[in-house]
């Protein structure tokens, strides 16, 4: 793999370096400055501990790189939002006359004045981080970091300069970067490490694969305008609800992403400066698998992640790595603690944990009140909300239909669900097909305990954090129908579900 390769430059082997020096002994060591590395490091020190943290970005194949602050900040929540709001703005260009506006003229997107200004943003952010942690009184020292000894690591800077830091406690917090297929001219691709600064307009793109950060990319990609394609192995949004990721793919479809199925790339060709040549199978049922090719300007990967874990020194001090996705493997009673107990780790790069930033950010701050405060509260990882940002949103809470019967089985789980269209969607002509809700709930004698939250519309993520907190203290279809919804939205539609999928009525909503 790519990104293999380029760690193991970087680290392994026999290494020269400019000068080598020693530094004063921390009480806690946070090696990565993400979300997570970051509240932890920031919460140790505000309850008086010397704290330090190492942060440091490998570049990326196309030679991407960024400041303090992670993937979120960086490559990842923030710039995806501004590019998908972006997105959204043309839609509503596009729907302006309907509601009396008078837009006369051709309008154009300008997409270095999007990355200059998403860049500009993400700037004072990296900037903002490193006021916090010099207010905090943590140390920022940019530099790789990796284990020596089971108290020590080396940190080594971009011009070679290495040091050694001993600290009582050690935090890994280190993510995780982009999978690049093992095929030929992987190299001529780029990932989400470099579509959100990539100077020139990236013209006809091709996405391979379907995670959420392959459709939240094509999908804002076709919103500004440009010729998408995302190619799909198996399924879309493997692991969320299916009905729902069905619904997302329609609609990008209808919106003009068009999606290449049951294909798989097999090698990309330089053809000309500005144009790349690829060629990729397709399995057609029980027919032999063809081969077809079509140019694009820009290939996208977005086939998966891998945390940042091969290069640090664990495994020899005890810690033991997963074997197939590297992730750290925590303890089943406190799933931060690593098999060393002076070393935890917390965020993308811990087995079980969700990938989410605000999920890093709460296990840090909780670990380091265990740590240094004497709490014995511990991070909850279940009943997680999160939101995909594909043109239309989805949120959800909880457990699919499919884990749902799957855990329950089919007789105890019952589905109450609705297809509706905003307001804001009607003289607009704007494409509701895909707005549809979805409560799974477990049967409890004569109640109904709510535990799948599925949206698909407008403002997802707004809808679906508040509805979390009431799954998250184990609310009833019953509580939730006596709750009084708020005229006109589109999250009253929530509280007024009463058609179940067993049932098989139309579940059309019609009138107010």
């Amino acid at each position: 793999m790519l990104l293999r390769r380029i760690l193991s430059s970087w680290s392994g082997g026999v290494q020269r370096y400019a000068s080598t020096s020693t530094t004063s002994h921390y009480d806690l060591v946070v090696i990565g400055g993400g979300s997570g590395g970051l509240a932890c490091s920031k919460e140790a020190a505000a309850l008086g501990k010397k704290v330090a943290v190492l942060d440091y970005v490998q570049p990326s194949t196309q030679g991407s790189s960024w400041g303090l602050g992670g993937t979120c900040v960086n490559v990842g929540c923030i710039p995806k939002k501004l590019m998908h709001q972006a997105a959204l703005v043309g839609h509503q260009i596009k729907s302006a006359p309907h509601l009396g506006w008078n837009i006369s003229g051709e309008v154009r997107h300008d997409w270095s004045a999007l990355i200059g200004n998403v860049t500009s943003h993400v700037k004072s952010l990296n900037w903002g981080y490193r006021v916090q942690l010099k207010d905090k009184s943590v140390d920022y020292i940019n530099a790789f970091g990796s284990f020596v000894d089971s108290h020590t690591v080396a940190a080594v800077d971009k011009k070679r300069n290495r040091r050694e830091i001993t600290a009582d406690h050690f935090v890994i917090a280190v993510g995780g970067r982009p999978v690049y297929p093992d095929i030929e001219g992987a190299e001529l691709g780029i990932s989400s490490d470099d579509i959100f600064t990539l100077p020139t307009a990236p013209g006809r793109t091709l996405v391979i694969g379907a995670s959420y950060v392959a459709l939240e990319c094509a999908g804002f990609l076709t919103g500004l305008g440009y010729d998408t394609s995302v190619m799909v192995r198996s399924i879309c949004l493997r692991g969320f609800d299916q009905d729902m990721a069905s619904l997302i793919s329609e609609h990008m479809e209808r919106d003009g992403t068009r999606f290449i199925r049951n294909s798989v790339p097999l090698k990309l060709e330089r053809q000309g400066d500005l144009q790349i040549r690829v060629t990729w199978q397709v399995a057609e049922g029980d027919s032999a698998p063809s081969q077809h090719s079509e140019v694009f300007n820009t290939v996208l990967f977005a086939t998966g992640r891998r945390v940042s874990t091969q290069s640090l020194g664990l495994e020899p001090l005890g810690v033991q790595l997963h074997p197939r996705s590297g992730k750290i493997m925590g303890s089943a009673q406190t799933p931060e603690q690593t098999a060393v107990p002076h070393i935890s780790a917390i965020g993308d790069v811990l087995d079980g944990s969700p990938e989410l930033t605000p999920v890093a950010i709460a296990a840090g701050k909780l670990l380091a009140r265990r740590l240094y405060q004497g709490s014995s509260e511990q991070m909850d990882y279940k009943m997680v909300p999160t939101t995909v940002f594909t043109p239309i949103e989805y949120g959800c809470v909880g457990l699919s239909e499919e884990d749902a019967i799957s855990e329950h089985g089919n007789d105890n789980v019952e589905v109450f669900h609705a297809y509706y269209t905003p307001l804001e969607f009607t003289i607009t002509e704007l494409d509701s097909k895909s707005c549809y809700i979805k409560l799974v709930c477990v049967k409890e004698g004569a109640e109904h305990r709510v535990i799948g939250f599925h949206f698909l519309g407008p403002n997802a993520g707004e809808v679906t954090q508040g509805f979390a907190a009431s799954l998250r203290l184990g609310i009833t279809y019953e509580q939730l129908s006596n709750c009084i919804g708020i005229h006109p939205t589109s999250a009253e539609e929530v509280v007024k579900l009463n058609i179940t999928k067993r049932s098989g009525v139309d579940p059309t909503v019609s009138g107010c």
